[in-house]
């Protein structure tokens, strides 16, 4: 049986990711730090949830506990690392930039350490689409430069490519980094605009709407998501002989790794977005029109064929779809 360690499975995405490879019969070890950043009943939920599974076992600790770290990995052996806890939040790193230096520089350090130590078959991390910063040619593939971060958050997490490219290439382990975009679904956090705008209008309370509505997001459906995750562990990259790298591929010429977009390859507008959960709740929203926000950018949008040319699959879900998904979800779960 496979073992896959993965950081974060009280969060949205790897208990999402948890629950699909325990579907497929892996074995998983979950490590989460079960801060207080949102909810954490609903993160204890999750992994409540994962503990119905006798393959699922987990440990409590900070990624920033090293000694942790290294007992935990240790004892559980596992073939794959997938790293995807972290402090996340674009907003946040603008009130709190240490959090994102003690979790996401050093906690990650340690798991990378961890999957040297261990010669792991693939080492698997989360970055995020906010690397793009202030790029403006859309849509934004892996072979585009990603250096004008616009936040704290955004640098830490191309520092973690750096980071990460250095020890696939010193170490020869593969490594894949993948670059999400806005994920929406099912036990979602708290703190993302479609939880907080469902709950608010569900409430009578009004919605901030910043940059008047002038945005653009790739939304990308949870489950979309992690199949795309699912399936990229099964493709670790190959440091390439005399550095030739295929044309839209972006392995790097000297070590086994590469980033990867995992997105819907869509753009959709705020408003359109805002619409759409009216529609849902058949119930209008109280509209409270802002400024665009500091650190944020007016638009996403994946270029997500290189996904497709490694794993045949694509991303797909409608909009519409994945708010009625959630939607159900919230009302069922918060009795609305």
């Amino acid at each position: 049986m496979r073992k896959v360690f993965i950081t974060g499975t009280a969060g949205f995405i790897g208990f999402h990711l948890a629950q699909l490879l325990l579907d497929e019969g892996f074995k998983v070890h979950g490590f989460d730090g079960m801060t207080d950043y949102y909810d954490v009943t609903l993160k204890q939920r999750r992994h409540q949830m994962l503990l119905q599974n006798p393959h699922f076992s987990m440990t409590e600790g900070m990624l920033e506990d090293d000694a942790l770290i290294t007992q935990v990995t240790d004892d559980f052996a596992p073939n794959v690392i997938v790293h995807l806890a972290g402090q996340a939040g674009v907003r946040y790193s603008l009130e709190n930039p240490r959090a994102y230096l003690d979790s996401n520089l050093v906690g990650t350090f340690n798991v990378m350490e961890a999957a040297r130590r261990l010669k792991v078959e693939h080492l698997l991390m989360a970055s995020t689409s906010s690397v793009y910063g202030a790029n403006e040619d859309m849509p934004f593939a892996e072979t585009d430069k990603a250096d004008t971060a616009l936040t704290f958050y955004a640098a830490t997490k191309k520092a973690n490519e750096a980071m990460a490219h250095s020890y696939a290439h010193l170490w020869d382990l593969p490594t894949t980094m993948f670059r999400f975009f806005t994920v929406y679904g099912p036990y979602g956090r708290p703190d993302l605009a479609l939880f907080k705008f469902v709950d608010a209008i569900l409430d009578g309370r009004p919605i901030d709407i910043y940059n008047h509505g002038d945005m653009y997001r790739d939304f990308t459906y949870v489950t979309d998501l992690v199949r795309g995750i699912r399936l990229l562990i099964d493709t670790p990259p190959v440091r390439p002989d005399n550095r030739e790298v295929p044309e839209g591929d972006s392995l790097s010429p000297v070590a086994p790794y590469r980033i990867v977009n995992i997105g819907n390859s869509d753009k959709v507008r705020l408003l359109d977005f805002v619409e759409a959960i009216e529609e849902e709740l058949g119930q209008k929203a109280i509209r409270n029109y802002m400024p665009m926000q500091m650190g944020d950018v007016p638009a996403t949008w994946a270029n997500a064929e290189l996904l497709k040319s490694l794993t045949g699959y694509k991303p797909q879900t409608d909009i519409k779809d994945g708010i009625r998904e959630f939607v159900a979800w919230f009302r069922d779960y918060y009795a609305k």
